[in-house]
């Protein structure tokens, strides 16, 4: 893994960062954009500048490459993975909190039409 997805000696301080750190931050960013009933499709955009400021704290702390399009886009896709789960849980939570009679839970990250009465 080392080399694919972080390029610090340990896997440890990958999971801090960019999974600790920065899945906590893109989750709520993801959970910022549901609750102001924007569209998923901002993610990209505000994921990609955590991206930055995660490789960012990389190189600052753990002499890490800065410029690397590769870690750049592996520490990306991870906080995008953070991101769009924090917006369908909280979306999932509106729709049914704020439609509760129109939509019922069906997980934590879905929901369903109530069945006529």
């Amino acid at each position: 893994m080392q080399g694919i997805l972080y390029e610090e000696p340990t896997i440890w301080l990958f999971l801090l960062v960019t999974v600790a750190m920065g899945g906590w931050a893109a989750w709520m960013t993801g959970r910022a954009v549901a609750i102001t009933w924007r569209p998923p499709l901002q993610l990209l955009f505000y994921t990609a500048i955590l991206g930055l400021v995660i490789r960012f704290i990389h190189f600052a702390l753990f002499e890490a490459t800065l410029l690397s399009l590769h870690y750049y886009l592996a520490d990306t896709l991870v906080l995008l993975a953070f991101s769009f789960a924090g917006w369908r849980y909280n979306r999932a939570r509106q729709m049914t909190t704020q439609y509760r009679w129109l939509y019922e839970r069906t997980g934590p990250f879905t929901w369903k039409a109530r069945e006529s009465a």
